[in-house]
């Protein structure tokens, strides 16, 4: 790689969770635009002909898909097992996938709090101790969370949400502590408001929308191409000296 390309991500293979639309899908395009070969996997990604893969195979790169529910242990692990096998080398892993179940604390049921926490938490880290093992052997590797505003806010009527994304980002700081001197980075996104399906409800609540854009100073909902730099950064030799860092791509949220 050229000193003057540093975040050139050809050689690289990427494996990105909750890829198939949305940020996730945005994540995986950029990245392989900026070279990396895509690995990519979602709870309904279909194995061919999906338009992730369409836009990565239109970069020149290589696509491999996998349908895996992340809300369920042992397909989880039935998944790496079979990407470790497809895929013997993953230099970056894009933590992505996620779930959002909305019901006043009062009433909010054991099955939301667990599926939601399952899937966006601790599937996570099952993922990032298997495949950030191999990165700490190789003494490189980059590890890429999706945080949220809701890592330092509370939200309403998400506590299993919040809870979840609260722990990633203590999760995120936890393996940077571990690994930032083993030649691991292990950073985090944090969207704000950002047009895709996990906020379709607040889209169409006229008064939530209205509130919540009257509070971004870019005047703006994200869109999920606004995430195409921050990752192609933090997965690049640009962010070497970059660990444990939250990164807010929120239009200004959190500074008002």
């Amino acid at each position: 790689m050229s000193d003057l390309s540093p975040f050139d991500l050809t050689g690289k293979t990427a494996l990105v969770t909750g890829a198939k639309r949305g940020i996730g899908k945005a994540m995986a395009v950029a990245l392989a635009k900026a070279g990396a070969n895509i690995v990519a996997v979602s709870a309904s990604l279909e194995t061919q002909g999906s338009d992730v893969e369409k836009a990565i195979v239109a970069t020149g790169r290589t696509f491999k898909a996998y349908a895996c529910d992340f809300s369920k242990r042992a397909d989880l692990k039935r998944f790496i097992d079979q990407v470790k096998a497809d895929v013997p080398v993953i230099d970056i892993l894009v933590n992505n996938a996620g779930t959002i179940l909305r019901a006043p604390a009062a009433e909010h049921p054991d099955e939301y709090w667990d599926k939601v926490i399952e899937v966006n938490l601790s599937a996570q880290f099952v993922l990032s101790r298997e495949l950030g093992r191999e990165m700490v052997e190789r003494g490189s590797g980059k590890i890429i969370f999706t945080a949220s505003l809701l890592t330092f806010q509370g939200g309403i009527t998400v506590p299993g949400y919040a809870a979840s994304k609260g722990g990633i980002g203590q999760l995120t700081q936890a393996l940077a502590n571990e690994w930032a001197a083993k030649g691991v980075n292990v950073n985090a996104i944090a969207p704000g408001y950002i047009r895709t399906d996990n906020t379709q409800a607040l889209q169409d609540d006229p008064e939530r929308s209205q509130a919540i854009l009257g509070r971004i100073p870019a005047g703006r909902w994200g869109e999920p191409e606004d995430f195409a730099g921050p990752v192609v950064f933090l997965a690049s030799s640009a962010s070497d000296y970059m660990n444990g860092s939250i990164v807010t791509v929120d239009g200004g949220w959190m500074g008002r």
